[in-house]
């Protein structure tokens, strides 16, 4: 075999090898990959009750109702347009709270309702830890 056709079977196989890995990455992450809908894209239309999604919104003023046993959850969550009841068991973040940013992780349900596995607070630009907005003015030197 002359040297460029062997080139060739290389650059052929190396292609194919790359193909074959980015089809098996993709399809990995096909079912991994979850959707993002704010209230008012499932207001009026089927809900998408097979897939694992993300619902994003504002928290309902007035809307979050903690149950007896201190891990569940019901709030609601709008974006002007709609408003998604959303129950979660479990652990909120600190930045939770009514009239914040939230996205929730989990499925819709028949009712139009949605059941969150997990809840993300958003904060602003300006967001600062509560830990470091103490020490922001605070100077300190290494002269004695």
């Amino acid at each position: 075999m002359k040297p460029k056709h062997q080139r060739l079977v290389l650059v052929l196989l190396a292609l194919g090898a790359i193909l074959g890995a980015s089809a098996l990455a993709m399809s990995a992450l096909r079912d991994q990959a979850a959707f993002f809908y704010a209230p008012g894209d499932v207001k009026g239309k089927p809900l998408p009750l097979d897939r694992h999604v993300r619902l994003g919104g504002m928290v309902e003023k007035g809307s979050i109702r903690r149950a007896a046993d201190g891990v569940s959850i019901r709030f609601a969550v709008t974006d002007g347009q709609a408003v998604v009841p959303v129950a979660f068991r479990g652990v909120t973040p600190d930045l939770f709270k009514e009239g914040s940013g939230v996205v929730a992780e989990g499925r819709f349900q028949p009712d139009g309702s949605f059941v969150a596995d997990n809840i993300l607070a958003k904060h602003d630009e300006r967001y600062m830890p509560p830990q470091a907005a103490g020490n922001m003015h605070e100077t300190k030197t290494l002269a004695k």
